[in-house]
């Protein structure tokens, strides 16, 4: 039953080219590495549909919540601007977080804090589209599929458009990745198993910065994609924790009608605070 469920959620989410791929690359890219309960995380979910894993980075342990929609690649939206911002500063398109980054073209747009000029770091806080679409440009369509490679970045395919393929919309056939990719990718990235240097970690380290609490420090990107209709249907949240000397990489992605990012946040708020972390 609950499989079904998660089935007529995803038709209604994708077109069916796109669901059919989804449940391919679900099939075949299953991890089979041992994954621990999260039990901390069924509370914070309540009704919500979704997935949470969290990974000690140094023990590379992963706890995972719904282990099954965990290894469900999806389109990873405005989460993918960590990877974009990280390849952008390894090909020196940009350089730091408080340099001019994005000019305005005038055009008004539904979210106010995109209307005006914004350095990297405003605009990788406002998650501003234009600005890493241009980014995306930039970068261009060769060297953004090697590095995606490289990286093992969900699907890889950029099919869709060079500035376009991470944004889910009708009939567009996105990269796809997965909860648990992601906060693998996460985990290597805050280890420094990956293919970029420490200055560009370091950078992206200071544009995912949220927060400091008592217990700890939170990093972190959300992304909201929406279903064919147009309905908000798909919220992300993808980071990585530092407490007491440890680093827990995470991803958590809630689904549902009306789902943005603001649930998985606040899920991962949630569940961090239980486990003692933030």
């Amino acid at each position: 039953m609950v499989a079904d469920v998660r089935q007529r959620k995803m038709n209604n989410y994708s077109p069916s080219h796109l669901f059919c791929a989804i449940l391919l690359a679900t099939i075949t890219t299953s991890c089979h590495t041992p994954q621990y309960s999260l039990s901390t995380a069924k509370d914070a979910f309540g009704d919500l549909d979704g997935a949470f894993v969290l990974i000690d980075c140094a023990s590379s342990q992963a706890r995972t919540y719904n282990p099954d929609v965990a290894d469900m690649r999806l389109p990873p939206c405005s989460t993918f601007k960590i990877v974009n911002a990280l390849i952008g500063l390894e090909e020196g398109c940009v350089t730091s977080p408080d340099q001019s980054f994005y000019q305005w073209d005038g055009v008004e747009r539904s979210i106010p804090a995109w209307n005006r000029d914004l350095s990297l770091r405003e605009a990788f806080q406002a998650s501003c589209v234009p600005s890493f679409q241009q980014l995306a440009r930039n970068i261009g369509q060769n060297r953004m599929r090697t590095w995606l490679e490289k990286i093992g970045y969900g699907n890889r395919d950029i099919s869709a458009g060079i500035d376009v393929f991470w944004l889910p919309s009708k009939g567009r056939q996105t990269i796809l990745i997965s909860p648990m990719e992601q906060a693998r990718l996460i985990q290597r990235i805050a280890v420094g198993d990956v293919p970029f240097s420490t200055a560009s970690r370091a950078t992206l380290k200071e544009l995912m910065f949220i927060k400091r609490t008592d217990r700890g420090r939170l990093y972190g990107k959300t992304g909201s994609g929406t279903d064919d209709d147009g309905t908000f249907a798909l919220g992300w949240f993808v980071g990585y924790a530092e407490h007491e000397g440890k680093t827990y990489a995470f991803a958590c992605v809630a689904q549902g009608k009306n789902i943005m990012s603001k649930q998985a946040y606040t899920i991962v708020e949630k569940v961090l605070q239980k486990e003692g972390i933030l």
